[in-house]
């Protein structure tokens, strides 16, 4: 079976998509299966020129808002990009983006599309204080998960909260299948430490969304109770200043280290002790299933696919959104309490290997593949 993978832009950053796609792609090149890998270029902009049409919905209401007239320009040039590079047929795609769902099914309608939903655009650029819910580029981006649903042949996300996130928008959400993220365990290795101060660790870009606001103004109480800490922030983002200067603000410059962004943080995790990130939304969370991989106790927030994550203090500490309090007693359980903490670690690690392992993603795949393969394998091993 030769599959296409389509991604947005080309997987360089880790988590999420850009941290298991390839991977993907080479387990199922080693059994046997064709796989390749697609995407936007970012230096593609402006090139292409067709009109964007949808069938669930007229579009041309929506026009000249710049959220909005981006995104279908972003469309066009994918299908300017798609018909100058794609000279073969498949017998699957895979698409991981909205954009590259529609733009595939347009240009090859005979075959098979699967579309997996890993996030919300509309979301995000909610939490990020861009556009308000219920505005026009709220409507026109929900929108197009009616247009996924009739389009293409089987939907997919990431967690179940995600899929009762996008019930509303659709006829028949019962038929999203639900198939977690997965993870190279190769790429992880807990390596053996012994920290005199507790080191945090957070991977993520910095936006608002990720409610590192939250986590500065928490570990300013841990600092005002006395309790030693590091707190290692990775990641870039347009908020990277502002968060500086809240932590120049509330005296916790010596405490806080800005890195900004590394390509694999997952080299770099395994020397810390505890990871923290309380989002204010998550669809999936990746990077708390690879810290978990990395052998690092887990506070996070009670949203999203983190939620279906952790189970709380059993291998993790889950806290509400937004509660600053929550958040610096979640964190001081770790502090003083190492043993606590490593069995955190150890239960988190153990239901990450057995639930979150690349090779459930691949074996579930496969099942999605077949079923709607119009070739069946010749070869029902591979």
């Amino acid at each position: 079976m030769n599959i296409l993978q389509a991604l947005f832009f080309p997987p360089e950053q880790p988590g999420g998509v850009s941290s298991m796609v390839p991977y993907i792609q080479e387990r199922f090149n080693r059994a046997g299966w064709s796989m390749e890998l697609f995407s936007l270029p970012k230096r593609v902009r402006n090139k292409g020129q067709e009109e964007v049409y949808f069938e669930t919905f007229d579009a041309a209401e929506f026009v000249g808002n710049p959220i909005v007239d981006k995104y279908l320009q972003t469309y066009r040039d994918y299908v300017w990009w798609t018909r100058m590079r794609i000279k073969r047929s498949y017998d699957m795609i895979h698409a991981h983006h909205p954009i590259a769902a529609l733009v595939m099914k347009q240009l090859f309608p005979d075959t098979p599309i699967v579309m997996t939903i890993h996030s919300s655009f509309e979301r995000e650029l909610i939490l990020n204080g861009r556009i308000q819910e219920g505005s026009v580029e709220h409507r026109f981006l929900t929108s197009l998960y009616r247009e996924l649903e009739l389009k293409v042949d089987q939907l997919l996300t990431v967690s179940e909260s995600f899929r009762q996130y996008m019930t509303p928008y659709l006829d028949h959400p019962d038929n999203v299948i639900v198939i977690p993220n997965g993870f190279d365990e190769k790429r992880f290795r807990p390596i053996a430490h012994d920290n005199q101060v507790t080191q945090f660790i957070t991977v993520c870009r910095l936006v608002p969304a990720k409610g590192l606001d939250i986590l500065l103004r928490a570990c300013a109480k841990l600092k005002q109770q006395g309790h030693p800490f590091v707190l290692h922030i990775i990641g870039d983002g347009p908020i990277r200043a502002e968060l500086e200067q809240l932590a120049v603000e509330l005296d916790l410059y010596d405490e806080i280290i800005f890195y900004g962004y590394m390509l694999h943080p997952e080299e770099f995790m395994p020397f810390f002790d505890v990871f923290v990130l309380p989002s204010r939304a998550e669809s999936f969370g990746s990077v708390f299933a690879e810290a978990a991989l990395c052998l690092l106790a887990l506070v996070g927030t009670n949203v999203g696919g983190i939620g279906e994550q952790i189970e709380n203090e059993v291998n993790g500490l889950l806290v509400p959104p937004e509660d600053v309090d929550a958040l610096a007693e979640a964190m001081e359980k770790t502090i003083v309490d190492p043993s606590y903490r490593y069995n955190l670690a150890r239960a988190a690690w153990d239901k990450a290997k057995r639930v979150y392992s690349l090779t459930r993603v691949v074996s579930q795949l496969k099942e999605v593949y077949v079923s709607l393969s119009p070739h069946p394998l010749e070869d029902e091993d591979q």
